[in-house]
């Protein structure tokens, strides 16, 4: 049913996973941004 209707689905073949992966990486950016830098551990 959905198979070839204009190519619209392709398109959310590739964009859905796309989406997934920009939307993972800005939530880790901003838990790293918030984690601040790391500690200087020079002993």
């Amino acid at each position: 049913m959905l198979a070839h209707q204009g190519g619209w689905d392709e398109i959310l073949v590739v964009a859905g996973p796309l989406l997934v992966v920009a939307t993972l990486l800005w939530v880790a950016d901003r838990r790293a941004r918030r984690m601040g830098p790391p500690p200087d551990d020079q002993a």
